[in-house]
């Protein structure tokens, strides 16, 4: 990979930022999340779907309803220009980008975007945006302004396609006037709209100290938010920049488990290792579908069919964030063309918007569902129907919540919990239905279902 020099990046942002004073205090303690990411959520807005109008505008009647949900993070997709040149489709790709300080003039303008920003924050919802640091479009305005910047084909002398996408073309990180302009074009969004964050689009592709210079750099501006779109199994070293990460393995394994019909026990050893590679402060984002996902690999219901739901609820109660994507509080169970428009098409009364309500609130009011904290971690509770039943524990002090998934098309009848001593009055949050322990000696389930219960 290319590579600049860490150490003297990195020193540089921490002295400009804070002064020598700080230096050694931000550098021991680099980096903590703020601290409204550990209780939250995030929710993917595909702008250009998300409405018959594809704006910012038309998405702001949404945020009320949103709010309702329990929705506490919009994570936009970009935001930014669509370049034109080579661009796939009639309207192009979102990642395609041509100009980093600009608005896509389909879906509004700069001032639509801070309004929008504005509105979240008094509803106390946080904005962060999607941010494509690894390649621009071709027509970008640096390929005239700055074509040094870019990485070329030794062949051709032409700009570097990225990956093999022939619609994007991959900078030059060893170049350190487009590492400064790119952070400038980041500190745009922090400090001209007030944006809570950043979800970094494949930031594995991009050299990890890049990263590592650009964080204290924005982070002195506000504490903010940082997603990268990695799997910490494949690249752990990344989580020295980064609060959150994508849990690619996980969402294979849970597919694989489902259509080929293996053990209950397959899953376990896959969140083992995720155990195993979280530090004290890691976050794991946890999801059924996104736009990728949705677009090019099917539907969560083509993929996990009946046990989508089932796998909404471990995302909400397991240990990390779970990620909610535009439309699956509808179900959405079409899949989303990339290039071109294709409205979803929403309900009057969306199906699962009592759902993900009941998920996201419990999140957010009970302490034993916090993530980036030891002391919260799931317990695996063995019961009398482990070849159906996926059992786990979360607590802290008196504050305690008890999930019982049924990862089968079968149901769990009369089963007992084993090697756990429960003790009080817990709530099951979607029946409201009361459960006292230690009096509580059995529970059935029907096939894929589930039982949330919080003390």
């Amino acid at each position: 990979m290319r590579k600049a020099s860490f150490i003297l990046g990195l020193t540089t942002a921490i002295v400009s930022c804070t002064g020598p004073d700080k230096k050694t205090e931000l550098m021991k303690n680099k980096f903590t999340p703020p601290a409204w990411v550990k209780q939250g959520n995030v929710y993917e807005v595909n702008l250009r779907q998300y409405t018959p109008e594809g704006t910012i505008n038309a998405f702001s009647a949404h945020l009320p309803r949103l709010k309702d949900m329990g929705v506490q993070t919009l994570w936009f997709m970009p935001i930014t220009p669509i370049a034109q040149k080579n661009k796939k489709g009639p309207l192009g790709s979102y990642y395609a980008c041509s100009d980093y300080v600009s608005v896509n003039p389909e879906f509004g303008t700069l001032e639509d975007f801070k309004k929008l920003v504005r509105q979240a924050h008094d509803m106390g919802m946080k904005v962060i945006i999607d941010w494509v640091a690894n390649h621009t479009g071709w027509d970008h305005v640096w390929t005239k302004q700055h074509p040094e910047w870019y990485l070329k084909d030794t062949a051709t002398g032409d700009f570097l396609i990225a990956s093999g996408m022939d619609d994007i073309i991959e900078l030059d990180f060893s170049n350190t006037e487009m590492r400064k302009a790119m952070i400038d074009a980041m500190r745009f969004w922090v400090k001209e709209c007030d944006i809570d964050g950043f979800r970094a689009d494949l930031a594995f592709w991009v050299e990890l100290d890049f990263w590592l210079e650009a964080r204290p750099l924005l982070d002195c501006i506000k504490p903010l938010f940082w997603l990268g779109e990695f799997d910490e199994l494949e690249s752990p070293e990344y989580m020295q920049a980064f609060d959150a990460c994508y849990t690619w393995t996980w969402m294979h394994k849970a597919k694989d488990f489902y259509q080929n019909k293996l053990p209950v026990a397959t899953l376990d050893t896959v969140l083992q290792r995720y155990d195993t590679a979280a530090g004290a402060s890691s976050i794991q984002l946890w999801f059924t579908t996104n736009h990728d996902e949705n677009s090019w690999n099917g539907t969560e219901y083509e993929k996990y069919g009946d046990m989508a739901k089932a796998l909404a609820v471990f995302s909400c109660t397991w240990s990390g964030l779970p990620l909610v994507y535009s439309g699956q509080e509808l179900p959405n169970k079409k899949r989303l063309k990339f290039f071109e428009k294709d409205t979803i098409e929403w309900s009057v009364k969306n199906e699962l918007h009592d759902f993900y309500k009941s998920l996201l609130n419990l999140r957010r009011t009970n302490p034993a569902l916090s993530a980036a904290d030891p002391q919260t971690l799931p317990k695996r509770v063995n019961t009398s129907a482990d070849d159906k039943v996926f059992a786990y524990l979360r607590k802290i002090e008196d504050h305690e919540v008890l999930v019982l998934l049924n990862l089968s098309a079968a149901p769990a009848n009369d089963f007992q919990l084993r090697g756990v001593q429960l003790k009080g009055k817990f709530r099951e949050i979607f029946t409201n239905k009361e459960f006292n322990f230690p009096e509580q000696a059995s529970f059935s389930l029907e096939p894929w279902g589930c039982l949330v219960l919080g003390k």
